[in-house]
């Protein structure tokens, strides 16, 4: 079986090479770059995650997120950062985050958050049956991953996709932040209940007039309404 590959990008030699030397030890196979401008230059389809410090001299992590997800690169990355706030969370969230992890940290707690984040982000399977949703123009193809709004391509990341899909297989069912977060995030115990808003938020952003279909319904949670159009 092939192995997974990781990029490693931080800025502090001795933390790339304790994650490099722990993470092979868990069969990865890891590629590393001690800054955002040279992770630009190697990162490619067969890293299935990036672990991406926040603060480093020159560009930071939030600007290289966001600059992956303008050129459709939708890799997951985790976030490590010694800045730990709320916002600060929620900003790289924002900018195209899978996960955020506050140094110091513990190497357990990377381990399993990186295995955590590629479960929830595994493609499905070519024996799959074709899954296609659709409401008026906007159509979401469950097995090649596309989502189109009057024939144009929309990029999302890999949880607004999957918490697309969700809300969208059950139109007007009514999910709480507590089940979408079981459902997508599965058995992360990590992400808070806010996580949920700001990937709706985002989501929303994305798909223009249909964003209406993403329905908030105040003290229980969220559905796809799919009467609008």
């Amino acid at each position: 079986m092939d192995q997974i590959k990781l990029l490693v990008v931080d800025d502090e030699a001795d933390i790339r090479e304790i994650l490099e030397f722990n993470l092979k030890n868990e069969e990865f196979e890891i590629d590393t770059a001690d800054s955002a401008e040279a992770a630009l230059q190697i990162v490619n389809p067969e890293h299935r995650l990036i672990l991406l410090d926040v603060m480093m001299g020159g560009m930071s992590g939030f600007r290289m997120a966001e600059k992956l997800r303008q050129d459709n690169i939708l890799t997951p990355i985790i976030f490590l950062t010694a800045k730990n706030t709320e916002n600060d969370m929620l900003t790289g969230f924002s900018t195209g985050g899978d996960d955020y992890i506050s140094k110091p940290f513990s190497i357990k707690e990377v381990i399993a958050r990186v295995k955590a984040v590629l479960k929830r982000t595994k493609v499905i399977t070519q024996e799959e049956p074709e899954i296609v949703l659709s409401t008026g123009d906007f159509v979401v193809d469950v097995n090649s991953k596309q989502v189109t709004i009057n024939q144009k391509h929309i990029s999302l990341t890999r949880t607004e996709f999957e918490i697309l899909v969700l809300l969208m297989q059950h139109p007007m069912r009514v999910y709480t932040r507590e089940e979408i977060l079981n459902k997508v995030w599965k058995e992360d115990g990590y992400v808070l209940e806010c996580t949920v808003d700001v990937h709706i938020t985002r989501l929303r952003k994305k798909l223009g007039d249909y964003s209406q279909c993403v329905v908030n319904r105040s003290g229980y949670g969220y559905c796809f309404d799919d009467t609008i159009y």
